[in-house]
């Protein structure tokens, strides 16, 4: 019963998580064209920094931005920021049901680090404070006069948390994690940055003082990092369900990868956006398709593989000691009532029709068995690869 609830708990909180990210990156993504298309023209109010048009939905939008704020404000004032606050609360909600409750098999693999739960989750929860105070010191240290060597310096950070947690946490753990971080510093630039400087400037207007436009520029800074990180964090948090990027012993190398792509393609749009063509934008596709090709040629590299002549018996042996604590009739693992996805591995057909994904999950990557809780070897894997790559032959 408890494994049920678990699910559709999880079930539930993961569609909070979707629908909250969905707002957060369609009003990110807006903004971002919303500034790149303003464009200054006569008559337009003091103060206005450019105006937009847009039709939508039969009607037509007309939009001006003022370069830090109107004269005399509004009655009323839209603040776009619980789509940034619901998607990290229903977020770590998720990492709470999944990883923290589930801990022994999705957080923790003993064969990395043997670490107890309460241990696991505290280094998980320290690392999302811990990512929030460097970024924060570094985007106010003296490198913030120049916003290329911060993002730089952030690149590089982000890589090293990557090879860190994998030192950690399982696999999936640790790939997750390195998005989680990521989006703990984006929300944190919208709770503690944006909003604050952004209530700043409205209270000096209240006030009938002129308003700093200090303030502003700060918050477009972490506005503009949120859009370029905005993409590799959507692919690390959709990517758990794929091994074949988490699995892979250099994991950090991929999300290097993954970092440099999103970046790539956020750099077209908001250039293209902002209405520039021509030999600027001939770069970034060909830059990237060639990052995607490297990293599926990467992931199908396996410095940690053996080569082992399989005996059909002995591989056979393995998927029964194995996989089918969990993929079988009656599992025997604490976490499941039933098969998952009704992926059972109790005979040799059944190996069979599924011997793709056994592969990808077991022996390009060691996601499986979850936690590795059956001690799995890297013979074992290399055993049970050559047998499935041979087509599982009974004899």
């Amino acid at each position: 019963m408890e494994s049920i609830l678990q699910e559709w708990i999880s079930l539930f909180v993961r569609w909070a998580h979707i629908i909250a990210a969905i707002g957060w990156i369609g009003s990110s993504f807006y903004f971002m064209w919303l500034d790149a298309s303003l464009k200054k023209r006569k008559g337009l109010p003091d103060g206005a920094k450019g105006d937009s048009w847009a039709v939508h939905g039969g009607g037509f939008y007309h939009v001006v931005k003022y370069q830090i704020a109107p004269d005399e404000m509004p009655e009323a004032l839209k603040w776009f920021k619980w789509e940034a606050y619901t998607t990290w609360l229903t977020g770590f909600l998720l990492i709470a049901v999944t990883y923290y409750w589930g801990a022994k098999g999705f957080l923790i693999d003993r064969e990395v680090m043997d670490l107890e739960v309460w241990e696991a989750i505290f280094i998980s929860v320290l690392s999302m404070a811990l990512a929030w105070v460097f970024y924060d010191a570094l985007c106010k240290s003296a490198l913030r006069k120049s916003p290329v060597l911060v993002f730089a310096v952030l690149f590089v950070a982000i890589v090293a948390a990557a090879y860190g947690f994998q030192q950690v946490f399982s696999a999936r753990a640790a790939w997750l994690h390195t998005g989680v971080i990521v989006a703990t510093m984006m929300t944190g630039n919208v709770f503690l940055v944006i909003i604050p400087n952004t209530k700043v400037v409205v209270a000096d207007l209240k006030a009938g003082r002129t308003p700093d436009g200090r303030y502003g520029e700060i918050a477009k800074l972490r506005s503009t990092h949120n859009n370029y990180l905005t993409l590799p964090v959507v692919l690390m948090m959709i990517s758990n369900h794929y091994p074949v990027a988490f699995g892979h012993p250099y994991a950090w190398v991929l999300v290097a990868m993954v970092l440099v792509i999103g970046v790539v393609v956020r750099v077209f749009y908001n250039m293209h956006e902002a209405g520039v063509h021509g030999k600027m934008l001939y770069w970034q596709w060909p830059v990237v398709a060639a990052m995607v090709v490297a990293m599926i040629a990467f992931s199908t590299w396996r410095p940690d593989q053996v080569e082992v002549d399989y005996v059909p018996i002995e591989a056979m042996e393995i998927v029964a000691v194995n996989c089918t604590i969990c993929h079988s009739v009656s599992p025997t693992n604490e976490f499941f009532d039933e098969a998952p996805g009704d992926v059972k591995f109790d005979t040799l057909e059944e190996i069979r029709s599924f011997r793709s994904k056994i592969l990808v999950q077991s022996v390009l990557s060691n996601n499986m068995p979850l936690g590795n809780e059956t001690g799995m070897t890297a013979e074992d894997r290399a055993m049970l690869g050559s047998w499935l790559r041979a087509g599982a032959p009974a004899e």
